[in-house]
């Protein structure tokens, strides 16, 4: 096919909620010598794309921003250049396209997609090459999209400093979209999960991704006690997920857990009922900004080793028409695991 020079896109004129959401026509970007244009198949959402709609995200964000960080396609054409890649190779680009490996500085995060640069919710995409990372062969396209935000997230929360090991205990709190990752990836590894949510129904399908211990925090709202009664006093070697700081620094291993902070977390600052157990328990607080290419390909060794274990959780698919349908329904938090918009 002719290589396009158009692209139908979303992309927000004014900034205060998901339903300011446009469809246009707009040119599509040159290729240069080491870029890829990738035809988008897939997009998944996250909470940050919830946030960067009602423009409660950051500031200095390009004007008309296209939205959506997550993406799984087919490279259409290659510069001049690139040696890594061809045409028909189904690939994801990074969160952060200019993380390759090693830590995040100012200038990665200023290319993180969706937010500080323009996203991915458009039917082509010029990326760097060295921002792409292979799909794993036995992943659909809308599998593969749920895979640069949540799944490296948790792949980097559980694979960081110190990686998690078999035995291991692992609370994921919720069931949104980085916790049902962090509850498969931590299966995979051999630890234990416990799970948290408001909802037994959520609970179960919890259960069937091989969480062994679930608790309602609705009906068991001191919930730490609850983690500390099945970890028979110790409390647990990683805390994944969103929740109450300090809850989980109760729940963590005292002198060896970790906290991972993903989003938002319900704690003020200088809290003396955070601050003391942080102290008392000796643990370790991480935030995590998603991760680089190279943790994105070190993850998809696991998913192709651990085909059925890890296997993307998808609630629902949305077609491109229905993008703004899929803002509402991840906004009503329904859903377990991922959000996904089908492109193509």
């Amino acid at each position: 096919m002719a290589i396009p020079t158009t692209t139908v896109q979303y992309s927000f004129p004014q900034m205060g909620s998901y339903e300011n959401l446009v469809k246009s026509e707009a040119p599509t970007s040159k290729i240069k010598a080491n870029d890829v244009l990738v035809k988008i198949h897939a997009t998944s959402l996250q909470y940050r794309d919830l946030m960067v709609s009602k423009g409660i995200y950051g500031t200095g964000l390009p004007a008309n921003l296209v939205p959506l960080s997550d993406c799984a396609g087919e490279v259409l054409a290659v510069g001049e250049d690139v040696t890594g890649w061809k045409k028909g190779d189904r690939v994801c680009p990074n969160f952060s396209t200019d993380h390759i490996h090693g830590r995040t500085t100012p200038a990665i995060m200023a290319t993180s997609l969706g937010g500080q640069a323009h996203g991915v919710l458009t039917q082509y995409r010029v990326f760097p090459a060295h921002s792409l990372v292979a799909i794993p062969a036995h992943l659909s396209y809308e599998e593969a999209a749920t895979l640069p935000c949540a799944a490296l997230t948790a792949y980097n929360a559980l694979h960081g400093p110190v990686p998690i090991k078999a035995g291991d205990f692992v609370l994921a709190l919720g069931t949104g979209g980085v916790s049902i990752f962090a509850l498969q990836f931590a299966v995979a590894a051999g630890a234990t999960v416990i799970a948290t949510s408001s909802s037994d129904e959520k609970l179960k399908i919890a259960a069937k991704y091989g969480a062994k211990h679930l608790i309602n925090y609705n009906t068991t709202p001191n919930w730490d006690e609850e983690v500390l009664k099945i970890t028979n006093g110790e409390g647990v070697d990683h805390v994944g997920g969103q929740g109450t700081l300090a809850k989980s620094i109760k729940s963590a291993k005292t002198g060896s857990g970790y906290i991972h902070i993903i989003g938002h977390v319900s704690s003020s600052e200088g809290d003396p009922s955070v601050i003391f157990p942080l102290i008392r328990g000796a643990v370790t607080l991480r935030g995590i900004l998603i991760g680089s290419v190279a943790q994105f390909n070190d993850m998809n060794r696991l998913i192709l080793a651990n085909p059925d274990t890890t296997r993307p959780v998808i609630d629902k698919v949305f077609t491109f028409d229905e993008a703004i349908a899929a803002y509402a329904y991840l906004e009503s938090q329904k859903h377990v695991g991922k959000i996904v918009i089908k492109v193509a």
